[in-house]
């Protein structure tokens, strides 16, 4: 796969747009990854064919659908335990089980607990969506990993494909709501229109959430905005596929730990790190010159100016907090042992105010497609 081309942003906080994502085609091998990924993780399979004017399920069945969604990955599973935001079919927890097939996913009610959970040894990871296509970077994640000691182990960018989902025997023309996370309504509100569907929208914490509510109280005039496993996960009906507003559609997420792990010999490294600065454009070409003059490879330079309220960042050498209100995310090929990575670094903290590296791991550019 194609490396992510370097890009730069700026301004506020939150205004901010990414580039988007270059790569090529995925290859057979990833999407024969993928394929066993969705082959093992299907616990429960239905036949949509069949699934159109099904009978309404019982509230047992219902109950027993949800019970074995919360409990299948905990019992085959041994692996590491990874911390993700909402229940069994968000998309967090499919990059989890991407980024480590054995792992056994913890859903937790926000991103913040999934954080503590790893701080709390409740987790051995907490995977954290960082970066959007459609809606760049979302900045309060971002500002979540910079208040604790936590490191980014791994990195994983995957195709978000949304489904219109409903109760089986559930027709386009019965839907008078639509359920989703706000991020998935806004990215299909497009997809709607064109499906003739003029419906009151619902936000709630996260997507698979919104099919379990669904699912659990019957509603038989509401739809969730959703992903494909989530479906096969609930027995739920497709009512339409595709339903974002852009064909290209990637997130990526972090995978986070409260140690640092080696990188591999045989992977390309890539280092992130947060440098904080006193304002003006002078920081900025001096952190550029100190990469360039190296031939040190910049994957991402974004600047960011909290001017409204400061950004506070944890010191992992005294256990202290600081805030700034300048400050550049970077991130490189290279490691922070490597001698010119050290050179630069060494550089760049003689005119920064404060500079800590948040993470170095295997970079990985491929896309991941569930649908």
């Amino acid at each position: 796969m194609a490396l992510p081309l370097p890009f730069m942003t700026s301004g506020p906080a939150s205004s901010t747009k990414l580039e988007r994502f270059q790569v090529s085609p995925s290859s057979p091998a990833e999407r024969i990854r993928c394929s066993s990924f969705a082959a093992q993780t299907r616990n429960i399979h239905i036949d949509r064919k069949q699934s159109i004017g099904i009978e309404l399920l019982g509230r047992e069945e219902i109950e027993e659908i949800i019970l074995k969604t919360r409990v299948t990955d905990q019992q085959n599973s041994t692996g590491l335990r990874i911390a993700y935001q909402g229940v069994a079919g968000a998309y967090s927890e499919a990059a989890a089980k991407l980024a480590c097939i054995d792992c056994v996913p913890i859903p937790c009610r926000s991103i913040a607990a999934a954080v503590e959970a790893v701080e709390n040894g409740k987790a051995d990871h907490a995977i954290v969506p960082v970066e959007s296509t459609m809606e760049g970077n979302k900045v309060r994640n971002y500002e979540l990993l910079l208040e604790k000691g936590l490191y980014i182990t791994q990195e994983i960018n995957l195709f978000v494909h949304y489904c219109l989902l409903a109760i089986p025997g559930v027709k386009k023309r019965h839907v008078k709501k639509v359920m989703s996370h706000p991020l998935a309504l806004a990215h299909c509100s497009q997809g709607l229109a064109r499906l003739g569907l003029s419906a009151a929208q619902e936000a709630v914490d996260d997507t698979a959430g919104a099919v379990e509510m669904l699912l659990s109280q019957n509603m038989l005039d509401t739809a969730a905005i959703a992903s494909p496993r989530a479906a096969d996960l609930y027995r739920l009906q497709v009512l339409a596929q595709g339903l974002q507003d852009e064909s290209w559609n990637v997130t990526r997420f972090l995978i986070v730990s409260d140690s640092q792990k080696k990188v591999k010999k045989k992977n390309t490294p890539k280092t992130s790190m947060v440098i904080t600065h006193q304002g003006g454009l002078q920081p900025l070409l001096r952190v550029l010159s100190a990469f360039s003059s190296r031939n040190i490879n910049l994957a991402k330079l974004e600047v960011k100016n909290f001017t409204a309220e400061p950004v506070r960042i944890l010191d992992v050498r005294d256990g202290s907090t600081k805030a700034f209100q300048h400050v550049f995310y970077v991130e490189f090929e290279g490691t922070i042992d490597d001698p010119k990575v050290k050179d630069a670094v060494a550089e760049i903290s003689s005119f920064s105010t404060f500079t800590r590296t948040l993470g170095c791991y295997a970079s990985d550019s491929k896309i991941y497609d569930l649908s």
